[in-house]
Parts: C-alpha cells; structure tokens; sequence
C-alpha cells in the first residue's frame, strides 16, 4: 500500500480491525497497562480482571520478581535453537521432573503445539494403535490434531475432514469410555477439569476409571492441563488431588506467567518414542520463555501463591454460592481453586460479560450460558468481594436488558 493509499491516523482498535484477520470477537477495549489483578485501557478507565487472559497471566501484572527475570534473560540471550544447550530450559525442565510424576518435558510454544506433541508421542508408543479416545464437551486446541481431538463438532465446522483416528464418548461415562477402548487405541486424552466446556469437574471416581481402563487395555492416559494446571486448582497441577496419574500431560497457559510456552510432561518409557528427527519445535524452549516459567515457579514457593489459590478459591466459590442463594438466575456453581464458574438459568452468559466489562469487570462467557472466572493466583479476598459486587450488578443489568454507564 502506497503512502497516499493509507487511511488517516487510527486508533489501536481501529488499526487492528483494519489490518488483521477478523477471527476475534474482540471487545472495543485496547489496554495500555496494569498493575496487580487490574487493567487500565487507553481511555484510562481501570479494570478489575477475573480472568487474566484465559488463565495466562496468573502472577497478575507487574509483578517484579517475573519482570526481572524477562529483562535479565532478554539482555542476555534472546534465542539459539535446539541444536544446543542453554541453562533455562535446562532448569525449568528439571524442576517440572522434580515436582511432578514426570522424567522427561519437551518444550513447545503453546497448550495445542502440547496436544500436537502428546498425541504424536502417543501414536508412536503405541506402534499399531493409532485411535485417542476424548470426551464430547472438551476442548484440546484448533490445529487439526488437536481439533479432531476436541469433542465440541461446531468448532469443526468448515475445516472438514478431520484427520482419521479420534473416538469421542459421554464426559463422566466410565462404561462409555470403558466400551470405546479397544486394541487400536493408542492413548485416552481427557480434560481433568473442562475448561472450555464449562468448567466441569469429573464425577468422583472417573479419571481412577479412566487409569484402570488404560492400565487394562494397555492405552496410554493423557491429561490435557493447559488450563487447569499450573497452579490454577490450588496444586501445580490437578491430577494431583483428583486421584488418577496420567502418562503424559500437556501444559501451558500461566507456565511463563504472560510469554508464549507450552510443555510435555512424560514418563521415561512413554518419552522414549521421541528420538532425535521424530518432533521438534524452532522456538520450544526459549531461553526468555524458560527463565519466566522459572520465575513463576519461585513466585509460587517463596510468595505462597498455590496457598494464595486455594485460600482465594474457597472465598470466591463461597461468594459465588451466596450470590447463587439470593437470586433465581444461577442454576449452579462449580469448579476447583481459582478455576470457576456459574452456570445461568435460561439465559445467555455474553451480555453479563459486555454489561460487566461497561462497569470494570473482566469476565468471560463459555459454553453459552456459562460466566467463568480465571483470576490472577494473587487476588485478595477483597477483590473478590469487589468482583462478586460488580458481578451481582452485571447480572441485573443484562436481565433487565439496559446498561446504565
């Protein structure tokens, strides 16, 4: 485009609706900075923010000790490749072996490079097995692999066929799962809490079922902790307090606390499949990437944020109920930590969220009529009072059908 071609000066919104692709349904919102669990856009208005960027931002913003560390590793080396070594990936992957069930991660740049990676792990352990069993309701991703995984058929839509080999069943189901399970199945892919969903925690007992059907049958169990991992359900990641181990885990969102980084946790044996030439990733691994999930880490033991996160969680999902009691809309509260929702009665979730944005709460509308809430693992009891407040306004608002600025 020449110069006498391009508009007038824009605004950030403005330039982003004109120059790139309309696969967002973003909100007229551009946001210049924060601090803690708030935001402020350009107009300087101030945002209380229960949902931290899907999950990702979960030390808040402008905390020091992450900031540090970006700058210090950035000043130091931005990027080299997998072709060599350098100490933060190094790290980072030792101290996720120390902490988890896992021997061996790999490194990718985000939660659906992880899917991609563990199905293709999987796949090879398995040598003749080919089929992943999943769940309807879940969601793995939207590359091809980890969308065919995905157990939602409207976000397929238009991008058929899906690559061959996926099983989806009833979410919560033993005995479907137990059924669909056969000698070409090669790994049982299961959310431990739904994100995407709905925020649906499994049935008692279910994902103890899903390891013995596994353990039977020979399958792998992989656990898709993008979202519910990392700190989000009160330990680093959920499978610890629901009972059942995976095999592989796939991780991202908050790893890196804000920087694009996704990783596969695996055992030793289920890792050997990958040798040098079978996967790979130009940017896994990136130093500035490792040095930040690092830095979270430490954030985690030396500022009690996982205490933080189960402490919070319990207040909100409180609040969350007593708000429940005294209204007619909500048909229901669920969730683990600071990973929650409200399920509304009759009702669309979209316009309490654009009624509670107009008001200065960040919340977010799934699964049609659900409000889901990922704040910061750092939120005070007091911002959730706040939040709860803002969202008892919300809700009235957007009943009434009028907003009131």
């Amino acid at each position: 485009m020449s110069a006498d071609q391009r508009p007038a000066t824009l605004s950030t919104v403005e330039t982003t609706e004109r120059y790139t692709v309309g696969n967002y349904a973003r909100f007229p919102i551009a946001f210049t900075h924060g601090e803690g669990r708030m935001l402020w856009d350009e107009d300087g208005k101030r945002y209380l923010d229960l949902f931290s960027g899907l999950g990702v931002s979960c030390l808040g913003y402008g905390h020091a000790g992450l900031a540090l560390a970006i700058a210090e590793q950035a000043g130091a080396l931005l990027h080299t490749s997998n072709l060599f070594h350098t100490a933060p990936p190094a790290q980072l992957a030792q101290r996720i072996v120390e902490r988890s069930f896992a021997d061996r991660v790999f490194f990718c740049n985000s939660g659906t490079e992880a899917t991609e990676a563990a199905i293709k792990m999987a796949r090879r352990h398995g040598g003749e097995r080919f089929e992943v069993v999943t769940v309807l309701q879940s969601f793995h991703g939207r590359t091809l692999g980890a969308l065919a995984a995905t157990g939602q058929p409207n976000l397929q839509e238009g991008f058929g066929p899906m690559p061959p080999g996926f099983v989806h069943v009833a979410h919560g189901d033993a005995d479907a799962l137990a059924a669909a399970v056969s000698t070409n199945t090669a790994a049982v892919l299961l959310e431990p809490v739904i994100g995407e969903g709905g925020v649906i925690v499994p049935p008692t007992g279910y994902l103890q079922a899903a390891r013995e059907i596994c353990d039977r049958a020979g399958a792998l169990l992989v656990f898709d902790e993008v979202q519910c991992g990392w700190g989000r359900t009160g330990t680093l990641y959920a499978y610890e307090q629901l009972g059942a181990t995976p095999d592989i885990l796939c991780s991202a969102k908050g790893l890196a606390g804000g920087l694009p980084i996704g990783a596969v946790l695996a055992t030793e044996e289920v890792a050997s499949a990958f040798v040098p030439g079978t996967h790979g990733s130009t940017f896994g691994g990136n130093p500035v990437s490792c040095r930040a999930a690092l830095a979270v880490l430490d954030a985690f033991d030396s500022e009690g944020v996982l205490e933080n996160c189960r402490r919070a969680g319990d207040h909100m999902k409180q609040r969350l109920h007593e708000l429940a009691a005294a209204r007619g809309d909500i048909a229901g509260v669920r969730g683990l930590g600071l990973m929650l929702a409200i399920e509304l009665a009759g009702r669309q979730a979209r316009p309490v969220v654009t009624s509670a944005l107009e008001h200065g709460l960040i919340i977010n509308a799934t699964a049609g009529n659900v409000v889901r809430f990922l704040p910061p693992l750092t939120i005070t009891t007091a911002e959730i009072d706040e939040g709860i407040e803002l969202l008892a306004g919300a809700l009235d608002r957007a009943q009434d059908g009028g907003e009131t600025k």
